[in-house]
């Protein structure tokens, strides 16, 4: 539990100094974006079986990374509150390690039964990438950070 509470604690401080900062531009609209290609991160660890993070990669537009949040277990299918953003970040190396962030997708955030997302951002190829997800149950969030992904 307390894993959960300083995971989402540091999601929350992340997105607060983006919003705050206004360092990270927004990703093209036009960024045509799906939850698929070549998966290079998933996780369902932080969200106590109750969603799932996932990146995936291609090559297109100079490489485009896109992220979805799953429900998982008892939330598949269950209407509930769900976040998704993915972030390009400055960095080349360093997997796992915090990401700079140059660029961001918009959040998607709403409540959904199966995923929130895709989200995407382009550019990536030679870069890292990070994303957050989250799942809104029973009173509390269930966060996941995938810190600097596909270096």
């Amino acid at each position: 539990m307390r894993r959960i509470a300083k995971t989402v604690g540091s999601v929350l401080a992340v997105l607060g100094v983006v919003l705050t900062t206004g360092a990270v531009t927004a990703a093209p609209a036009s960024a045509a974006v799906s939850c698929s290609g070549t998966k290079t991160y998933d996780n369902s660890s932080g969200a106590s079986g109750l969603g799932e993070l996932t990146i995936y990669y291609n090559s297109a537009d100079g490489g485009t990374n896109s992220a979805c949040f799953y429900h998982r277990g008892a939330a598949y299918g269950v209407a509930a509150e769900t976040y998704v953003v993915i972030e390009r970040c400055v960095e080349t190396s360093g997997e796992g390690l915090p990401c700079t962030a140059d660029r961001s997708s918009s959040p998607d955030r709403g409540v959904y039964k199966y995923h929130a997302g895709p989200r995407g951002v382009t550019g990536t190829a030679n870069r890292c990438v990070a994303a957050v997800g989250w799942i809104y149950w029973g009173g509390q969030y269930y966060a996941i950070s995938s810190g600097r992904q596909g270096c």
